[in-house]
């Protein structure tokens, strides 16, 4: 038998006050980790760019 549909409570100034402040965290989450990653992958660019110094390419093992 299918459920009868049922409105939600009122929102309160206390609970949209909590969503808007758990809105502005996650914000500032997401933002730290996009930051985070960015400097990374530049970190890791810099690395393959530059040639090893003095140091000549070693040989790889195979992989069989």
């Amino acid at each position: 038998m299918p459920k009868t549909p049922k409105s939600s409570p009122p929102k309160t100034a206390k609970t949209k006050a909590n969503r808007a402040r758990r809105r502005r965290l996650l914000l500032e989450l997401r933002l730290a980790v996009r930051k985070e990653k960015e400097e990374r992958a530049e970190r890791h660019a810099g690395l393959r760019q530059e040639p090893r110094a003095g140091k000549p390419r070693t040989r790889r093992a195979s992989r069989r």
